[in-house]
Parts: C-alpha cells; sequence; structure tokens
C-alpha cells in the first residue's frame, strides 16, 4: 500500500499544481520541447522526416 498512497499525493499535488493557468502553459511549452526531441531521436521518425525534406528538395 506504501505505493498506492505516494501515488494518491501525486495525483493530489498535481491537481493543486494543474488549476494554476501559468503552470499549464509551461507544461504544454515542456511537452511540446520534449516531443520534438524524441521525435528527433527514434529512427523512424527520423527517417520519415528525411524522406519528406529529400522530396521537398526535388520539387524546388
Amino acid at each position: 500500500m506504501p505505493l498506492f498512497d505516494a501515488m494518491l499525493q501525486v495525483f493530489v499535488t498535481l491537481n493543486g499544481i494543474s488549476s494554476s493557468p501559468f503552470v499549464l502553459i509551461l507544461l504544454a511549452f515542456a511537452g511540446a520541447f520534449l516531443g520534438a526531441k524524441v521525435v528527433e531521436v527514434i529512427p523512424y521518425t527520423r527517417r520519415i522526416i528525411e524522406r519528406r525534406e529529400a522530396q521537398a528538395a526535388e520539387r524546388q
């Protein structure tokens, strides 16, 4: 049960924090930044991006 208590405490804390619009904006920017970095790191998505860039270069 200690794990459940810790999880409950985290959810209660995040619920209090998420009521502030400034914190939500910061979380949104952080999520967007990390999402962009993750897409660049994953090899499969990197190949997709490189193919699109190559196709765009061929069209010009």
